[in-house]
């Protein structure tokens, strides 16, 4: 097991590196999901970095994430986004999910915001439905933060309370209304895939109370709050997992229905940013 030398020396070449790259210090975070990766349109570009060129970073193997860290601003504040993010389905470890989320720590990241293409669960939701996170169920086969803790990163036992921040979540309701842009509330859960649910899954998965389902973002968010970031996060629902109306599901459908979706969620974002 990586000893936490070993975790800080890695971290370390991966941020210098950046460094070495571009001068700029992101307030903001921002993890684009599957179908999500045009959102960075509306960011006024300052540089990219791509992800096979820093030290002991992961590469997305996913099609449609296309591996890079962009710098720019947008509504007027620094941000750096992942365009492309990890899944333990690729075989990454969860210390290697949380990687790229500790270097945007380390270079400055203060808020992060994460969005995720998902399967909808509740027979209120359409496809194409933006979801706010308000919770989530964690139904990995493990968590980042096992193994040594840095006491200087956050606590050894997180208190889970209020991981996604109230405010923010309040924030994007108001925004969403000066937009006229209906969205969804909900708990999220995260699971391994990469095949999607069975019908008793979803059926399993609604009586347990979740909204929506799918394959990242509960990783990601439990570094970024261990870490003391605050959390705002976003699920585009791609398909319906409704146990009793079942249809088949593919990428490409996924994809496209994300696509469709981008532009709601790219004009949420960037509205929720200029008010941060």
């Amino acid at each position: 097991m990586q000893t936490v030398e070993q975790f800080h020396k890695e971290l370390n070449e991966a941020v210098d590196f950046i460094k070495g790259q571009i001068t700029f210090e992101p307030k903001i975070g921002i993890i684009l999901g599957t179908g999500l990766g045009s959102l960075v349109d509306g960011i006024e570009m300052i540089g990219t970095v791509d992800y096979d060129k820093i030290p002991h970073f992961p590469v997305s193997t996913v099609e449609s994430h296309a591996g890079r860290l962009l710098f720019g601003n947008l509504g007027g504040k620094t941000v750096v986004c992942m365009q492309g993010r990890f899944h333990y389905y690729e075989g990454y470890s969860f210390q290697q999910i949380a990687f790229p989320v500790r270097v945007m720590k380390a270079l400055g990241m203060e808020t992060l915001i994460v969005s995720n293409a998902a399967g909808g669960m509740n027979p209120n939701f359409v496809a194409g439905d933006i979801m706010v996170i308000k919770d989530h169920i964690n139904f990995f086969p493990g968590n980042p933060l096992i193994g040594p803790n840095d006491g200087n990163w956050g606590n050894r036992f997180p208190d889970m309370y209020e991981v996604y921040n109230c405010a923010l979540v309040d924030m994007a309701r108001k925004v969403a209304l000066e937009q006229g842009l209906r969205i969804q509330e909900g708990i999220y859960v995260g699971l391994t895939g990469p095949c999607l649910e069975t019908a008793a899954e979803y059926r399993m998965l609604r009586g347990f109370g979740a909204d929506a389902v799918g394959m990242s973002t509960v990783p990601e968010v439990i570094t970024a709050h261990h870490q003391h970031n605050k959390i705002l996060a976003f699920s585009i629902g791609t398909d319906m997992g409704l146990a009793d109306s079942m249809h088949p599901c593919s990428l490409e459908d996924v994809i496209g229905t994300a696509s469709r979706a981008e532009p709601k969620l790219r004009d949420l974002i960037a509205g929720c940013v200029k008010r941060m």
